[in-house]
């Protein structure tokens, strides 16, 4: 055998036996961050709340314009209304958000059920009147997104915190 064979084949034999120390390593720096720096119990909730909202089928209505980030301040306008605008291909989603909850309208206008997602359980059911618009009473708290249901089409929001 040459130099180089032996080489090739102590190479070969020494990775399983780093793959194994580096799974070892790996596990134990596990081990010591659980519990050194565990992850808070309301994240660990939150994640699982938002991975049990996952909608595959759905199309994402992306967030195009939000009050707080595009808008112009105006003067004396202590209580303003967050104004967004998302959207998904040709649909739009207007929402006006107060402390006395949400308005919004879908264009163009069609019937749809819209749930506002909160948490792993959706809120109740709102649907659209004849021009597309819809309302709440109860204000988001936290970070929260809209599924429209339209004629077989599944469109979320992008997710906010309010």
């Amino acid at each position: 055998m040459s130099d180089d064979d032996l080489n090739e084949l102590f190479a070969e034999e020494a990775l399983p036996d780093e793959e194994l120390a580096l799974d070892l390593l790996e596990e134990e720096l596990r081990q010591a961050t659980a519990i050194l720096d565990p992850v808070p119990t309301a994240l660990r909730q939150i994640a699982v709340e938002a991975f049990a909202l996952h909608d595959l089928d759905s199309r994402i209505a992306e967030l195009s314009f939000d009050s707080v980030v595009d808008a112009l301040p105006v003067r004396g306008a202590a209580a303003a209304p967050r104004m967004l605008t998302f959207h998904a291909g040709e649909v739009t989603v207007d929402v006006e958000l107060t402390a006395q909850g949400l308005m919004g309208q879908v264009l163009p206008p069609r019937p749809a059920r819209i749930e506002v997602l909160s948490g792993p359980r959706p809120g109740a059911p709102l649907t659209t009147d004849d021009m597309g618009r819809f309302t709440c009473e109860v204000p988001p708290t936290g970070p929260f997104a809209l599924r429209l249901r339209t004629d077989g089409e599944v469109i979320v929001t992008d997710w906010l915190t309010v």
